[in-house]
């Protein structure tokens, strides 16, 4: 309410006295002082207007969207504030910040004049700028900020100040004070200060328990001297928040104990009541996620992505998540709802949606699902977990810290072998074209001998063709023996080359003495360099890569080679003022025409990858087992993609053990684990997408040179069923269970390109298994 030129405070003073008219003119002085350190125009900020609480722009929620840009997915630093009028307060907090911050609160006319003359003074001189003192001023520093006065500012601050004390009553003034204050933790005000650090009200009409106490008032208002830590040096200047660390908790002791003293001076407490008095320790944990909401869904692993991608761009690069998460912006993602919802549906196996064959499982079992949109690397679905507080089992980022989180890293078993033939087809190697294939082979350039610890390589079942089969035949057939010799007559470079170029940006190492596998930067050296790392064995799919990188290989060829970088966000505005933008760009990986139509002729006849939709599909199944055993699996994958949409799924365990039913059978396999969520997903992501599957279908190859196409037992794509998601049969792709050595050659005292990853949930990767 305005006021009438009398004062509302206790005294009852009349406001026009000769006393306070000398005070105008000592604050006119130093203004004049002020504006000629400035160069400034005195007039114009007479006339500025006195901002209240709910004037004011405070730092506002951050939202994140689906690719609509209309569906809200998750809400970041929320503005947390809730005003409260003064009358509605109790007295603790009035009293306390009172104490803490202007103990002449009550007397004073709003400006410490003294206060004012150093700063004009100091402006003048090119000295230091000095901080506000009263109250009043305080509010009139925020206020000013907050309405982007920089240079200036102090002038404005005691203009505003001076107008506010004519204009309203003290108590008016103070509930403006504490319903505006920052507190820390994103709390700003009163209010919101006491539900984040104590989960009570300062509302009078509350239950008395649920009311602030004085103790616990003052340890707010301890706070206000210095919000958050210093971001340029946390644990040195830490402020007063007692849950930082233990210096902050001395500081506001310190500061609490200074606080009692006031309110005794003050008249609020008796020496007896401060004596009796304790400190709290009843203050919250700090929560990094106060305030974002919809961060526990799966999509909340999304949301760590998003920010991860974002501290890398050139308008968040070195600034902390709080930029982000309280700047107002408007965050777009790439994830599409209908796509989203389908990956969800199907693998989260928990829920009565996911495929019959992966439902009641135990509670160990856990899938991950990524989908990419084929030519501009759009993630479209991520699910890595049934929480974004969880464990991410598709993929890994890097935390605010810097720190790598995530267990999205599993051997990929046969799955990997799609590179393989990709390099082959690239280096004119026909699908049709002939390898010796017998149920065991010795390579003894790779160490795989009868003499060796690891033995020769095998296959686990037969296939019709053996021991003479063409390359397709092989892979359709997963025959380990067949892709040992390819990956020998490629060089191990070259395969890892091709992982890295179509998308494969991560793959661990085992380093012997090391209990974890460590994660190498398949970007960082010149393939030759980092395939010393990797032996022979990366061609069946020993070492770990992610179900996200996996998944952007499938959509590079699904787009015909070419190759664009996976990512999370398409836009970031403000004020409908765009911030950031995705950059797309694509790569070509060197395939023509009649590769990609030989790699797609031959992965359209993997039974597990065939849909029943009508799209034309390509996909590859994979297995890899537990230890040395050969019945029991902890990894299983389908890899593939239709000309729209490509997708990586993974099914495992969360702790590393072999795959078991619920009835007690190990026979878990690609074909009858993470095929039939994969299939699930594509038919029912395609058919919500509203897609025209004729405007997406695969080329026929030429085969030029080659022989007629031999006839296999293995049916052509118009007549290939799919494995019943509830069949129990064993995948047609068999495995190989033979371990491999330690590769030769290796260094062993290069460090991790990167932080690894925490203890992934899998088995020690010390011991080599063989695919499927």
């Amino acid at each position: 309410m305005r006021g009438t030129g009398e004062t509302r405070g206790p005294a009852g003073a009349t406001a026009a006295s000769p006393k306070r008219k000398r005070r105008r003119l000592a604050v006119v002085l130093a203004v004049c002082v002020l504006l000629a350190g400035c160069g400034l125009v005195a007039g114009g900020y007479y006339f500025d207007s006195v901002p209240t609480p709910s004037d004011l722009k405070l730092p506002e929620s951050t939202t994140v969207y689906y690719a609509d840009g209309r569906t809200p997915m998750a809400k970041l630093g929320a503005q947390n504030r809730t005003i409260v009028p003064y009358d509605q307060m109790n007295d603790s907090a009035k009293q306390a910040i009172v104490a803490a911050e202007d103990r002449t609160f009550w007397t004073n006319r709003g400006i410490d004049f003294k206060g004012v003359l150093r700063a004009a003074w100091a402006n003048v001189s090119g000295g230091q700028r000095q901080g506000a003192s009263t109250l009043t001023q305080q509010y009139a520093r925020i206020a000013a900020d907050l309405r982007g006065v920089t240079y200036s500012r102090k002038l404005r601050e005691a203009v505003i100040a001076w107008k506010l004390d004519d204009a309203y009553s003290k108590e008016e003034i103070l509930g403006f004070y504490l319903n505006t204050v920052p507190f820390g933790r994103g709390a700003y005000g009163i209010e919101a200060a006491a539900q984040t650090y104590f989960g009570k009200t300062v509302r009078r009409d509350a239950p008395p328990e649920r009311q602030l106490t004085q103790a616990e008032a003052m340890v707010l208002c301890a706070m206000v001297k210095q919000p958050e830590a210093d971001p340029a040096d946390p644990e040195g200047t830490p402020g007063y928040d007692p849950r930082r660390n233990a210096l902050a908790r001395q500081n506001s002791i310190d500061r609490w104990n200074y606080i009692r003293d006031g309110m005794v001076k003050l008249g609020y407490l008796t020496s007896q009541q401060a004596a009796d008095l304790a400190y709290p320790d009843t203050v919250r944990p700090i929560d990094k996620d106060a305030g974002r909401s919809d961060l526990d869904r799966p999509t909340g692993l999304v949301v760590n992505h998003v920010l991860a991608e974002l501290r890398g761009t050139e308008p968040f690069r070195g600034k902390p998540d709080e930029v982000i998460r309280d700047g107002g912006y408007r965050i777009v993602t790439t994830i599409d709802r209908r796509v989203q919802d389908a990956a969800e549906a199907a693998a989260d196996i928990r829920r009565d949606t996911a495929p019959r064959a992966v439902r009641g499982q135990p509670r160990n079992w856990q899938a991950a699902l990524v989908a990419v949109e084929p030519g501009t690397g759009r993630v479209l679905g991520y699910y890595g977990g049934d929480k974004g507080s969880g464990a991410d089992y598709a993929g890994w980022y890097s935390d605010e810290d810097g720190q790598a989180r995530g267990f999205g890293q599993h051997p990929p078993g046969s799955s990997f072998k799609v590179y393989d033939l990709a390099a082959a087809v690239r280096d004119g190697i026909s699908v049709k074209e002939r390898f010796d294939s017998p149920d065991t082979k010795e390579f003894p350039a790779s160490g795989r001998t009868k003499g060796s610890a690891a033995g020769p390589i095998r296959n686990a079942e037969r296939a019709p063709c053996q021991p003479d089969c063409a390359l397709w035949e092989a892979t359709v057939a997963s025959l380990n023996v067949t892709y040992f010799e390819l990956t020998e007559r490629l060089g191990t470079d070259k395969v890892i080359e091709m992982a890295r170029q179509a998308g494969v940006e991560s793959m661990w190492e085992t380093v012997r003495g090391n209990p974890r596998p460590q994660r190498v930067d398949l970007r960082s050296d010149p393939a030759d360099e980092v395939a010393e790392r990797f032996s022979t064995e990366v061609g069946i799919g020993q070492y770990g890569i992610t179900v996200q990188d996996h998944a952007n290989g499938m959509a590079t060829f699904a787009a015909g080679g070419k190759r664009a970088d996976a990512h999370f966000v398409r836009s970031v505005s403000k004020d409908d003022e765009e911030v950031w933008t995705e950059q797309l760009r694509t790569t070509d990986l060197g395939l023509d025409r009649e590769a990609i139509d030989q790699l797609n002729w031959t992965l359209r006849r993997v039974r597990a990858a065939k849909l029943d939709n009508g799209w034309d599909s390509a996909g590859k199944t994979g297995t890899w087992q537990a230890g040395q055993s050969t019945t029991q699996n902890v990894h299983t994958w389908m890899v593939g993609w239709t000309g729209a949409l490509a997708s990586a799924v993974w099914l495992g365990t969360t702790n590393g053990k072999p795959l078991r039913t619920s009835g007690g059978s190990y026979e878990v396999y690609g074909s009858t684990g993470a095929a039939p969520i994969w299939r699930q997903f594509m038919t029912k992501a395609t058919e919500a997408m509203k897609l025209d599957p004729d405007k997406y279908r695969f080329g026929e190859p030429k085969f030029p040179g080659d022989a007629p196409e031999p006839t296999g037992s293995v049916p052509p794509p118009s007549t290939a069923a799919p494995t019943p998601s509830g069949s129990p049969s064993p995948s047609p792709t068999p495995s190989s269970p033979s371990p491999s050595p330690e590769p030769t050659g290796r260094p062993t005292s290069r460090p991790t390109l990167t932080p690894s990853l925490p203890p992934p949930p899998t088995v020690a990767p010390t011991r080599t298994r063989g695919p499927r």
